[in-house]
């Protein structure tokens, strides 16, 4: 089992946490937590938004009281800082092979595999059988918002050309009165006294092993408020209201989704917000349809431009007109392509029109237009068209 199988991080054993907290290598239990409770209220979040600097060193001092505040681990921290500066760690923490005198990594974290004492339970326990790295600091870090899913209805035209629309978005986010802390407005903080600060609690997994949990007092704050706010009773969490402008991009079709970053709900910690995804529905239109980046148009024709030909004028969405020639003897149903009539691509350019002409059957005729047809249909008698039909069956 190699070093990074155990999640060891090397930069744990070179961190001096006495150091962190201000107190001497031999100081006493009680020292050591009047430090840690003196910088924890000095450089905590809630008291310092906005201050990074601070932040940080909230989180350096919780992760050295972790350690050195609990009397077990503390002494394990001692024999691996010293087993360190005795250089017996020279060959570093990367590899799994010896380095001087004979000292192997592997070797030293083989018995939390199961096998029993030694560094490797050292190590496992240090830090709650989670691994290095695995306890205080990760739960501090910011984290990203939930995503919020909306959908809009917008015209044909307005999905050709793109469009800005308002949303309305009700999502969770914060308590606006406590700011996320959960606490009575104008109350102050103390550190919880079940986890004493660090957020979670150490449960036993089952023999030799140990899981961080959330500390089920403060939800992993740290802190508890003797008085929780009255607006979410103390979850820390509430819903928001607001109005967005949101860009919907030329050419997006019916019930595409579209991606909006950093419109969502508000992170946690100081994260950032997530994203918005918008489920478009566009209304049709009463002439013209689509087919990808085509737009359809069907045509009404009459019998005689088929038959002898004809320049037709039609429509195009937000444009002027434009002319067909239809050839004589043009079949009905046919599609004419217009290029560059279309809707808008993902690269800026348009697809085409496409224009289907179809025969417009008059319900009714003048006498002379139907003596015309008459005669036509005379004309025609020696010429049947379903004659292949019978042939071919």
């Amino acid at each position: 089992m190699s070093a990074t199988d155990n999640g060891f991080r090397a930069d744990w054993a070179q961190k001096d946490f006495y150091k962190e907290l201000g107190v001497a290598k031999d100081a006493s239990a009680d020292e050591i937590k009047k430090a840690y409770r003196k910088l924890a209220r000095a450089n905590h979040p809630d008291s310092n938004p906005g201050d990074t600097a601070k932040h940080d060193k909230f989180k350096a001092v919780a992760e050295a009281y972790d350690v050195v505040g609990d009397p077990e681990k503390r002494k394990k921290y001692d024999e691996m800082r010293e087993l360190y500066g005795s250089g017996a760690f020279r060959g570093g923490f990367g590899g799994g092979g010896a380095g001087q005198g004979g000292f192997n990594l592997d070797d030293l974290l083989r018995d939390q595999a199961g096998r029993g004492g030694g560094f490797g339970d050292m190590f496992g326990d240090l830090f709650g059988g989670g691994g290095f790295g695995r306890g205080r600091q990760q739960r501090s870090r910011p984290a990203k918002g939930p995503d919020v899913e909306t959908s809009a209805t917008i015209s044909f035209t307005d999905a050709l050309e793109g469009v800005t629309i308002s949303l309305r978005l009700t999502s969770d986010a914060p308590c606006p009165d406590c700011k996320g802390t959960g606490g009575k407005p104008g109350t102050k903080p103390r550190v919880c006294p079940e986890c004493e600060g660090a957020g979670f609690v150490v449960a036993s997994a089952g023999g030799a092993f140990s899981i961080n949990e959330t500390c089920p007092v403060c939800a992993g704050r740290q802190l508890i408020y003797d008085e929780s706010c009255p607006t979410c009773h103390g979850s820390g969490r509430g819903m928001s209201a607001r109005t967005i402008q949101a860009r919907i991009p030329a050419g997006v079709k019916d019930g595409q989704r579209i991606r909006i970053r950093g419109k969502g709900a508000a992170g946690e910690n100081g994260g950032p917000a997530g994203d918005l995804f918008v489920t478009v529905k566009v209304s049709p239109h009463r002439l013209f349809g689509r087919k990808g980046d085509n737009l359809t148009l069907d045509v009404p024709v009459s019998f005689d431009e088929l038959v002898l030909g004809a320049e037709i004028r039609v429509p195009t969405l937000g444009g002027a007109p434009v002319t067909l020639k239809v050839p004589a003897g043009t079949p009905n149903g046919r599609t004419f392509r217009v290029r560059g009539k279309g809707a808008t691509k993902a690269d800026g350019s348009k697809g085409d029109l496409l224009a289907t002409v179809e025969v417009a059957v008059p319900g009714t005729l003048p006498a002379d237009a139907r003596s015309a047809v008459e005669a036509y249909r005379a004309a025609m008698a020696d010429r049947p068209l379903r004659s292949k039909l019978f042939e071919e069956a």
